[in-house]
């Protein structure tokens, strides 16, 4: 039993000792940025591009300022525009649905495997219209959607799949990475990202080179040339920092989803042995990176407020799905429309699964959970 006091704090996140491990190498290549005084594109995000192309499985990579820059980009490039449809998920971060929204195009909701908390592709294959442009693919929590049945309800209408992989690159799916599978791949750098940043970034990852042609134009204000603009693009140029800092990072990045790995197996002997908990489910073909390790229990708010006055750091991912939140009901949605969606909403909870995390840590955020039921009894 733990004492009411707090024994210990475990954040949810914690990027000090990552940076600690790799100080010299970032000091570095930050000071070769600043030596050149060049800061946006340039060599650096090429050498990036390069890298992240080979590491994705890819021929092509266009870097851009975020994540959510990576999905408009990409839905851009595709010709969504308004009035088009777009199928895609409820229960994922903003930016997955405000990206298309903001085209004037019009986000179709797929409810989600209540197992892996992607989407249904069975539900997807129902959606797809003559007016869908495209399905936008969300691989939460460092799991690779079912991208088999995905692509052939996406090839029966000849609409492509764009995969938002910003919290799963790395993952893999029968052998294949995030961001290879479709159409093009979005990935996000921000800092609490697997390969994270030290500020904003990210890229969209191809083998198309139309589109990949179409994305770089169209991150620098629809030009190919200075001060010639072929089409209304917007300013989304990746900086050269933050290249140099992922190019450092991306060196690392695997030996750290081993580590979340082995935490995410801790978790999985000790929490599947509390009645209550349910684990997360990772398909037998897949490979998941644990961008987040989230459980699911039905008094989910008491577990969380428990952990937080224990000093263990948790979150809520996420809290509202998309079709329920204030700025989009204008499309209609109700209470009811995607259950799954709306029951993971109210029943799951992130853990810490950094791969810096300790061994006393685990064992204190485990004993900490096993504690709950007791204390509710």
């Amino acid at each position: 039993m733990v004492s009411d006091a707090i024994a210990m704090t475990v954040k949810l996140l914690d990027l000090v000792p990552q940076y600690e491990s790799i100080r010299d190498e970032i000091r570095t290549a930050i000071d070769e940025v600043l030596s050149t005084q060049q800061f946006i594109l340039g060599r650096k995000v090429e050498e990036l591009e390069t890298a992240i192309a080979r590491y994705c499985g890819v021929k092509h990579a266009v870097g851009v300022a975020s994540g959510t820059d990576a999905i408009l980009l990409a839905l851009m490039a595709l010709g969504v525009k308004e009035r088009d449809e777009v199928v895609t998920t409820p229960y994922t971060f903003f930016s997955t649905v405000s990206s298309i929204t903001r085209l004037g195009a019009k986000p179709v909701f797929a409810d989600i495997d209540p197992r892996t908390y992607n989407i249904d592709p069975g539900a997807v294959s129902k959606l797809v219209t003559r007016r869908t442009k495209a399905i936008l693919v969300v691989h939460l929590f460092g799991q690779i959607a079912g991208m088999d049945a995905l692509s052939e309800a996406a090839g029966r209408s000849g609409v492509p799949v764009v995969e938002d992989a910003c919290q799963s690159i790395g993952a893999r799916y029968k052998g294949k990475r995030a961001g290879s599978i479709g159409a093009a791949g979005c990935l996000s750098f921000f800092p609490s990202k697997n390969l994270g940043g030290y500020g904003d970034g990210g890229m969209i990852v191809t083998d198309d080179a139309a589109l990949a042609d179409s994305a770089r134009m169209l991150r620098v204000h629809g030009g190919r040339e200075k001060y010639y603009h072929d089409v209304v693009g917007i300013c989304s140029r990746l900086d050269a920092l933050q290249a140099a800092v992922l190019l450092v990072k991306l060196r690392h990045v695997d030996a750290w989803h081993e580590g979340r790995r082995k935490n995410a197996a801790y978790y999985g002997r000790e929490l599947s042995k509390i009645a209550g908990v349910t684990i997360p489910y990772v398909e037998p073909h897949n490979e998941s990176v644990y961008n987040q390790y989230v459980i699911r229990v039905k008094e989910r708010d008491a577990l969380r407020d428990h952990l937080r006055k224990r000093g263990v750091g948790c979150d809520v991912y996420y809290p509202v799905p998309l079709h329920l939140q204030k700025c989009f009901a204008f499309l209609g949605g109700k209470p009811g429309d995607m259950p799954e969606s709306e029951r993971a909403a109210r029943e799951t909870l992130a853990l810490p699964v950094y791969p810096e995390l300790g061994t006393a840590e685990k064992e204190y955020v485990v004993s900490c959970i096993r504690e709950f039921p007791e204390r509710r009894a």
